[in-house]
């Protein structure tokens, strides 16, 4: 019975596992947060009759301008690219340091791209004006701006660009870059006219048509905003469905901002965000324009006022580029709150993060990052060492009162009631927990959907190398059974076909045999049904985490060798010896007693003419029926 409890709770942890696995979380974005309408807003400053990003027929005009406007180089360690006169558009960006694959030769990721090529993406800043002033009188999103012959944006040198609207203000505009992601956008504006101005800088990201997705239920991607202290997630699709509000010429969402706070888009592993000045007022916009299919991220700044004679500043910043965790932690403690948040660590962040901060160490330390993988999974072991622990000597306690739960059968017979009663008091006697064998696994279970999430939204992990043919952590095993781990001359199968589902690698093998091993330290069930699903569930599990990044089978593979020695070690400890190959043989020799007592196939029928008596003994294929005997 001990064996049956075991077995049964074990199956029933392991067919959660395998539930949750298939039925993957789908995400469900939080509500957003009502917008305060006293809020102080600079939507009143906006004038909606000049959108940033003008409808389709303007659009060939601004990608005919765009191509004819001069242009200034951005080069640093990590960014190259340019900026356009146009509107000073930052919207031509290549990141250095990532390759779009691993094929030799292969270019660099293009973060931004200009009006006129595919899926145009791109940050623009310009002013709103105030009462008394045109949109004319302040540059936009087609202002041809000017400077130097020799400009160019370093890390050293800045880009000056100048305006002049021709009617007393002069607008000076100052871009740097720092030796990462962040621009900084200063504008200043000097009134040499005779009357007060008021104005307000605004800056826009703008994407041009749906960008390609991954479309990986675990990972974000769309717009993202931080708004005094609340973060939220817009997806794309609910961008279209946004509410029509008055003066803003598109269907939008205003959120006003007092405290801190960004917003922009994110990819899978790249982000473009706008960052106003924190501890300032400020508001947060998301935008979509039907007509020319453009999704738009703004944020504005209040309304400033300049009187004759006087100038003014205001300014903001752009992060474009890699959700690197180290240099997005660097630019949180430097004083954007919550800036770390722009990686989606989940419904268990606060797994994730940890767990990912650890892993980031150990990499920093090992220099690989699979070794770095199977020391995080040693040192999540540790962590549950306890109560793993205990589970295990829970386990071998079980089988220690296999002979008392014998004779208990004995004594009780088909009377269950009684047996359910008297095996309860023994467990409740002896401290045993039944259900505890079940609880190694159930442990498990948030621990690997955590590491799931980090290794597929973390770049860090984007293809980092391990050993060998395994050159790239975030995605499936590359070998192939197909052509025999590279021996023969022809291709694996490309991943997300159904021939690389069925010609698994290397690692989901050697992972179907830890698994095997592992169920070996105990013996089979009595149960025929449960012999059985136990016999597969090893290789179920290989064919179906076959697929998973291979970093995720690495820790896998880690957690089923660590989780053996333990349990083999707990259990000698208690004076129970697991027979690993006595179980193995046993599995071996049932099968083919199986095979070997399986019902045979009917005789045939005997001829019509050969016919036999029924009353010869010998011929009769029932028993004769009883008679009383005779008085």
């Amino acid at each position: 019975m001990d064996d049956q409890n075991n077995n049964k709770n074990l199956l029933l942890a392991t067919a959660l596992s395998m539930l949750v696995i298939l039925v993957w979380l789908v995400f469900f974005p939080p509500p957003e947060a009502p917008v305060d309408p006293n809020a102080p807003v600079a939507t009143q400053a906006a004038d909606p009759a000049a959108p940033v990003v003008a409808d389709t027929e303007t659009t060939s005009e601004e990608t005919a301008a765009e191509a004819a406007a001069a242009r200034v180089t951005i080069d640093t360690d990590e960014l190259s690219g340019s900026i356009s006169m146009l509107g000073g558009r930052i919207d031509d960006l290549r990141l250095k340091d990532y390759k779009e694959t691993l094929e030799p030769g292969a270019e660099t990721v293009r973060l931004l791209a200009p009006i006129g090529q595919d899926n145009a993406y791109y940050a623009v800043f310009d002013w709103l004006p105030g009462p008394g002033l045109d949109r004319a009188d302040v540059p936009s999103a087609r202002t041809i701006w000017r400077t130097g012959t020799d400009a160019k944006l370093t890390v050293a040198t800045p880009l000056v660009m100048t305006w002049d609207n021709g009617k007393g203000l002069i607008f000076t505009r100052t871009i740097s870059v720092d030796d990462k992601f962040m621009f900084t956008i200063s504008d200043a504006v000097q009134n040499n006219s005779a009357a007060e101005v008021r104005l307000a800088q605004r800056g826009v990201v703008a994407r041009h048509g749906l960008p390609k997705l991954q479309k990986i239920f675990v990972v974000h991607e769309g717009l993202i905003r931080r708004v005094d202290g609340e973060f939220h997630e817009i997806d794309y699709k609910d961008m279209v469905d946004l509410p029509a509000i008055e003066g803003e010429g598109a269907p939008s969402e205003v959120t006003p901002a007092t405290i801190d706070g960004w917003i922009g888009f994110t990819d899978h592993y790249w982000m473009t965000s706008l960052v106003p000045d924190q501890g300032t007022a400020f508001t947060a916009v998301a935008k979509y324009t039907p007509g020319s299919d453009i999704y738009q991220a703004e944020v504005r700044a209040p309304l400033l006022t300049v009187a004759p004679g006087a100038s003014a500043t205001q300014g903001q910043r752009l992060f474009a580029g890699a959700k690197e965790w180290e240099t997005i932690g660097n630019y949180q403690d430097a004083g954007i709150a919550g800036f770390i948040d722009s990686i989606d660590w989940g419904w268990f962040f606060f797994l994730t993060k940890p767990i990912f901060a650890v892993l980031h160490w150990l990499n920093a330390t090992i220099g690989n990052m699979g070794l770095a993988i199977i020391g995080l999974t040693f040192v999540l072991k540790l962590i549950v060492l306890p109560l793993a622990y205990k589970s295990y000597v829970s386990m071998a306690r079980m089988k220690e009162l296999q002979p008392e739960m014998e004779a208990l059968k004995e004594r009780c017979g088909d009377d269950k009631p009684r047996m359910r009663k008297e095996m309860m008091q023994l467990y409740k006697d002896r401290k045993v927990n039944p259900a505890a064998g079940c609880l190694p696994v159930l442990i498990q279970i948030p621990i690997f959907f955590s590491l799931y999430k980090v290794i597929f939204v973390t770049i860090e992990l984007r293809q980092a190398k391990f050993f060998g043919w395994l050159n790239d952590l975030s995605a499936p095993d590359s070998s192939s059974l197909f052509n025999l781990f590279g021996l023969l001359p022809w291709d694996a199968p490309a991943h997300g076909t159904l021939l690389a589902l069925i010609f698994i690698g290397i690692l989901p093998i050697i992972l179907g045999i830890t698994m095997w091993l592992q169920q070996k330290l105990n013996p089979a069930p009595a149960d025929p049904v449960q012999q059985q699903i136990f016999a597969w569930m090893p290789w179920v599990f290989m064919f179906m985490l076959g697929g998973f990044a291979s970093g995720l089978v690495i820790y896998w593979i880690t957690n089923n060798t660590i989780t053996f020695t333990q349990q083999y070690l707990i259990m000698r400890s208690h004076g129970h010896k697991p027979d690993l190959f006595g179980n193995i043989k046993s599995s071996l020799k049932r099968k083919a007693a199986a095979e070997a007592t399986a019902p045979a196939k009917p005789a045939a029928k005997p001829p019509a003419a050969a016919k036999t008596s029924v009353d010869a003994p010998a011929n009769r294929t029932t028993p004769p029926r009883s008679r009383k005997p005779r008085k």
